[in-house]
């Protein structure tokens, strides 16, 4: 097979091609497929996540390739499958849906009211259960050819089918996750995919044998209760902890370094972007003050690689319907994969 990158000048004008970052590659010449899950219908603030994958898609032709920590990353060839426009008309149709159900709720009234809202809710729950399993089905074949998988979102439900198909090749990972929510909540709403729910449901997969959570600040005291009930399987670092220690004169690479120590050889990184702060995902579902900066984050993927662990994927979600969460997410995504290529061609 002819490789893309021999003819490629990665110093010229970004490629209107319709690819990511206007690279050339295609499916079968990439090493790593992106896949876009357009998906929000169990958002309950802001809206507009299912769009992301286009900001992102748009957004990336503009960005330079060179990436200090890895020059030749792009040489990888990294390819994003179609936005599915089925799953975009099913998203726009069940958000419809699911609004009518955050609705009664937040009036305090039951779903069994009148009209009973509890079949829309069943419904609802088995069309996500479709989306993930598309997704499962989707990643796993990718992975059974070879291929490494990322994930753009939509909310951040989305990456569950890929958890799942990284748990048939890994027998044992951690995420490590950056947040500013937990998503540790049980059917948050009664939404047994919520965006809410996400990390719990990733637990109830047992391959995944650490969770390691950066920059909470927006959490509930069951899901305290969870973090502190489970013997060390989720490990919690929450934003205001973190700033103390740095306001006391610990070094944010300290931090890096006893962070990454609570995890597994093999890491999955699954990046909210409402764990940064706001100024740089502004659109954002769920916005909260505090938070990373954009270099402590990639301060913290790094440390993974050099500590010679390696890296077996990344989801990107939750970044807003705007041009310049769009271009805040594209940079994500580029150094999440450099970063990814270069964890596994280390030691």
């Amino acid at each position: 097979m002819n490789n893309p990158s021999t003819d490629y000048n990665p110093s010229g004008v970004g490629q209107a091609n319709g690819n990511l970052f206007g690279l050339p590659f295609n499916y079968d010449s990439a090493s790593l497929i992106v896949f876009s899950v357009p998906w929000e219908v169990t958002v309950s603030y802001g809206a507009g996540t299912a769009n992301a994958p286009q900001q992102i898609l748009d957004a990336s032709p503009q960005l330079d390739l060179f990436d200090f920590d890895h020059p030749d990353g792009w040489k990888q060839g990294i390819f994003m499958a179609e936005i599915s426009p089925d799953l975009l008309t099913k998203n726009k149709h069940y958000r419809q849906q699911a609004a009518k159900i955050i609705e009664r709720l937040e009036q305090g009234k039951l779903l069994t009211d009148t009209p009973d809202l509890t079949s829309l809710l069943t419904e609802i729950n088995q069309t996500c259960q479709q989306v993930n399993q598309w997704l499962f089905d989707k990643c796993q074949q990718a992975i059974s050819q070879g291929k490494r998988v990322a994930v753009i979102g939509g909310d951040h439900s989305s990456p569950l089918g890929y958890f799942q198909a990284l748990a048939t090749k890994y027998p044992d990972f951690g995420i490590l996750h950056i947040d500013a929510h937990a998503d540790l909540r049980d059917a948050y709403e009664g939404f047994e995919f919520s965006h809410a729910s996400i990390m719990f449901n990733a637990m109830k997969i047992p391959q995944i044998s650490k969770l390691v959570q950066v920059g909470l600040r927006d959490i509930c005291q069951d899901e305290v209760d969870i973090i502190n009930q489970s013997n060390q399987r989720i490990v919690a670092y929450y934003d205001s902890l973190i700033q103390q220690k740095i306001y006391g004169g610990t070094t944010w690479i300290e931090m890096c370094r006893e962070i990454i120590s609570h995890l597994p050889e093999y890491v999955h990184i699954s990046f909210d972007v409402d764990g940064l702060d706001p100024k740089l995902c502004p659109n954002t579902g769920t916005p909260v003050p505090g938070g990373l900066e954009l270099e402590q984050s990639f301060c913290l993927f790094r440390e993974v690689v050099n500590s010679g662990r390696k890296i077996i994927g990344f989801d990107l979600c939750e970044v807003g319907d705007a041009e310049w969460d769009g271009n805040v997410g594209a940079r994500i995504v580029l150094k999440l994969a450099n970063l990814l290529d270069l964890s596994q061609k280390s030691r």
